[in-house]
């Protein structure tokens, strides 16, 4: 697993206060991995599709966007490649790749969610649909580099919508990364409970693990 490992979110995240930060932060992609028990063969897309069924989709760019099937590395090229607008059901979406099921390949779906995003001078707020992916990683694609990264990993962009460290932090922004991140909780609590994922790890590339920024960016309501 990553050397950086994020302990576990969960939904008292909801009642933190933001306290404010000084300095600029440099934002870091997010990440959530899940593992599952089973993850050879046609168990894939099963687990795959009840994953995307958990997902909070931005009602302004519903469904699933874009799906491609990737063999044994990331250095080859695709075998499927698809664009979707508007987007189609996650069923349809998992069905695409019914007939091209190996231990060896990737699949990859773009779906968005809709986070509270600041304007550019961090003044008016509003509901951004913001790109997700999902990586579905068989045993075998690129030297087993699911275990690692776990056999479906959620690449959730950079984290910024949940830190906001370089924004001042009054009450109505408060409010809108609490949001954020309660959206965040909530998603991967269900990923893990409502799937038979035996395993789940929410981290960042960053030297700094994603539990730490939280811990300095947030003060606990009691």
């Amino acid at each position: 697993m990553p050397q950086n490992e994020v302990l576990p979110l969960t939904a008292s995240v909801k009642l933190y206060n933001l306290n404010g930060a000084s300095g600029i932060h440099m934002a870091d992609p997010l990440y959530l991995s899940l593992w599952f028990p089973d993850f050879s063969g046609p168990s894939m897309l099963p687990h795959a599709l009840s994953v995307l069924m958990q997902f909070p989709y931005s009602p302004q760019r519903p469904g699933i966007t874009y799906a491609a099937v990737q063999p044994v590395s990331w250095n080859e090229a695709t075998v499927l490649e698809r664009r979707f607008s508007p987007g189609i059901v996650p069923e349809e979406a998992i069905s695409l790749a019914a007939d091209l099921i190996h231990d060896d390949y990737a699949y990859i779906f773009d779906a968005y969610w809709d986070l509270w995003t600041p304007d550019p001078d961090g003044h008016q707020w509003q509901r951004v649909p913001s790109l997700v992916k999902f990586i579905i990683q068989g045993e075998e694609f690129d030297e087993g580099a699911q275990q690692q990264t776990g056999h479906i990993q959620v690449d959730f962009g950079l984290d910024s919508p949940f830190l906001q460290e370089n924004v001042e932090l009054t009450e109505e922004v408060q409010a809108k990364v609490r949001e954020n991140v309660a959206r965040l909780v909530e998603f991967t609590v269900k990923a893990e409970k409502n799937t038979r994922a035996s395993g789940r790890l929410l981290w960042s590339e960053s030297e700094e693990n994603l539990a730490q920024k939280l811990i300095a960016r947030l003060q606990k309501v009691q």
